[in-house]
């Protein structure tokens, strides 16, 4: 598969480790930055990594900031996206299972970088369940 990601200068710290887990497990990356602490503007990270998985270039992407909070408010405002803001494995599995989500936002000043890489490696192994879910998936996006 290939994976976006993206990232702010409070996300640095972990996209490296991210990127090496995600070639470790076979995945091509497409790093849309930043590439240094310099204090940045997400959106201008984001935003193209949310457009290559709205497009099909990849197939999942990651995002990184110090909450998570403003990676995944930026890229749900792709129609195409769906991305979770996770602090816990649990919760990156059940981004997946219940609501399909393509993109893991991940919050770098709150979680591990060993519980990172764990979300961002259950988020990729886990399946959409479909089902019952499926309905509320295709309500989400706005026409």
């Amino acid at each position: 598969m290939t994976i976006a990601i993206g990232c702010d200068h409070a996300g640095f710290p972990y996209k490296d480790s991210v990127i090496r887990l995600l070639k470790k497990l076979g995945h091509e990356v497409l790093d849309f930055g930043t590439n240094s602490l310099l204090s940045v503007d997400y959106p201008d990270f984001v935003h193209p990594a949310a457009s290559a998985v709205e497009s099909g270039k990849a197939q999942f992407g990651v995002l990184l900031c110090g909450s998570g909070n403003g990676v995944a408010i930026t890229a749900n405002k792709h129609q195409g996206i769906r991305a979770a803001l996770c602090w816990k494995e649990e919760l990156a599995a059940l981004a997946r299972q219940h609501n399909n989500a393509n993109m893991v936002a991940l919050p770098v000043r709150f979680v591990s970088k060993r519980l990172a890489l764990a979300m961002v490696k259950t988020f990729l192994e886990t399946g959409f369940e479909g089902g019952r879910h499926e309905g509320r998936v295709n309500k989400m996006a706005c026409h």
